[in-house]
């Protein structure tokens, strides 16, 4: 398992390559987004803010948000560190802190703004692929960091 260090080091390393491969493929806006979607992904959005991490102290004040995927959450576990799952579990987290906000500021409503996700992922179908490349990118790296996508927790729970 590598060190928060080493995540880290790989994310800001594998992040250009992912961006030109996501480039040559959906064009280099594409490719520009993808890149800073997988830093900000490995450096914010780590698996591993279900712990005392590195992600979870860049958060600052701010990290409180994460309190409810700390204490649900099982370290390394599918929740977490799975494959697509574990992303889409942290930006749902986020996607719900915003929903709230939306609630919270009466200018603002929910409806306006998934109304708004879903214009732009209209508008924008290959730079919203590339978000989610970058993001579901810097998880990959993340976890085969730690050793292998389908750590051996899992597979000693399939087993039983």
């Amino acid at each position: 398992m590598a060190t928060g260090r080493r995540h880290d080091q790989s994310i800001w390393i594998l992040s250009l390559p992912l961006g030109v491969t996501v480039g040559l493929v959906l064009g280099w806006t594409a490719g520009l987004l993808s890149t800073v979607s997988c830093l900000a992904g490995g450096l914010y959005l780590s698996p591993d803010l279900d712990t005392r991490s590195n992600a979870l102290r860049r958060w600052g004040v701010l990290g409180f948000l994460w309190w409810p995927y700390r204490h649900l959450i099982p370290h390394r576990s599918l929740w977490s560190h799975g494959p697509v799952l574990g992303m889409s579990v942290r930006l749902g987290v986020l996607l719900t802190w915003c929903l709230i906000l939306t609630m919270a500021v009466p200018p603002l409503s929910p409806a306006m703004l998934l109304t708004t996700l879903q214009q732009l992922m209209r508008q924008h179908p290959q730079e919203f692929i590339a978000l989610l490349v970058g993001l579901e990118g810097s998880a990959w790296i993340h976890i085969i960091l730690d050793g292998d996508p389908w750590p051996q927790e899992w597979l000693k729970k399939r087993k039983r």
